[in-house]
């Protein structure tokens, strides 16, 4: 199984990855202590399918590898 991480520090509110994401398993929140709205996962619909990876130009997601599982 895998999971996704988001780098909310490196977030910089593009969308790219919300419009790509085909389970809608993304979505903007405000940060405390940034000016403007980042990124969060819900795991529950995530299925660590690779799409906003591969759209974010900021390098903000990685997949890792979760016990009892292969990374996707």
């Amino acid at each position: 199984m895998s999971k996704l991480i988001i780098d909310g520090n490196r977030c910089k509110s593009c969308g790219y990855c919300i419009a790509a994401c085909p389970r809608d398993a993304l979505s903007f929140f405000r940060q405390e202590g940034k000016l403007y709205d980042t990124v969060r996962v819900d795991d529950e619909k995530c299925t660590c399918c690779g799409s906003c990876y591969r759209m974010c130009p900021d390098y903000v997601f990685e997949i890792v590898e979760t016990e009892g599982g292969a990374q996707a």
